[in-house]
């Protein structure tokens, strides 16, 4: 009799969270629908940047590379980048906003301020803006070229009561290990459909992932993962 009980307790327990699981998965679902449109720019990218005029004193110049890559947790998802040898920002992540369908973009300079962005994607661009403390406006603007090869970001800044952007600084990475788009149809991540990159396996299995977040997602819970990506391809997605 008492073991019916505690068996009764922990079903009916189960059930009344049930709703909660569903609604978290929900979330996870349109987060995670959200950014699967910036895919293109996930991966590891390397180049020059620079004042963003036709000529300038090569020592105002550097090379840096930025790492884009996907980061779950629980039912929440974003996309985080880090930024080596920069001459502007140190690391950064990107959300899904749901209610406007935006984003939000939390990027760290090299003094450690962070800075908050809210952009949107119009076609193959993506744009943010901030407004400082003093009343400037930062932009930046972001796009892919070369078939997937190249990353380019554009920053430019309006001052207070001004109402033209002047360019301020560009930077035009190539992603590495990648010159030249190759025409080729490329793997995909099985857990966000972006462009494979790398691969992981599961008994005897090889499957390909974008970036290091999608590999921690796949090795945490692999078989969801697998039953998520066969559901997709199923659905044609």
């Amino acid at each position: 009799m008492r073991r019916r009980l505690v068996l009764g307790i922990a079903l009916g327990a189960i059930l009344a969270l049930h709703p909660l699981f569903a609604a978290d998965a929900k979330k996870k679902a349109v987060l995670k629908a959200g950014l699967q449109k910036l895919n293109p720019f996930i991966g590891d990218f390397k180049g020059p940047g620079g004042p963003d005029k036709p000529r300038f004193d090569p020592r105002e110049g550097w090379s840096e590379k930025v790492v884009w890559s996907w980061k779950f947790k629980g039912d929440d998802c974003w996309l985080t980048l880090k930024f080596f040898d920069s001459k502007l920002y140190k690391e950064g992540e990107i959300r899904y906003l749901p209610e406007s369908e935006k984003y939000k973009m939390i990027l760290t300079d090299l003094k450690g301020n962070k800075l908050e962005f809210v952009g949107e994607l119009d076609e193959d661009y993506l744009t943010f803006l901030h407004t400082a403390p003093n009343g400037d406006v930062v932009r930046i603007q972001m796009n892919m070229a070369g078939e997937g090869a190249r990353f380019i970001y554009r920053q430019a800044r309006k001052q207070a009561k001004r109402t033209i952007f002047r360019k301020e600084y560009l930077v035009a990475l190539t992603r590495l290990g990648e010159s030249f788009a190759s025409g080729k149809k490329k793997p995909e991540c099985v857990v966000t459909g972006g462009v494979g990159t790398s691969t992981v396996t599961y008994k005897g299995k090889t499957y390909y992932v974008c970036c290091s977040g999608c590999r921690d997602a796949f090795n945490e819970n692999p078989e969801q993962i697998i039953k998520e990506y066969l559901e997709r391809k199923k659905k044609g997605r």
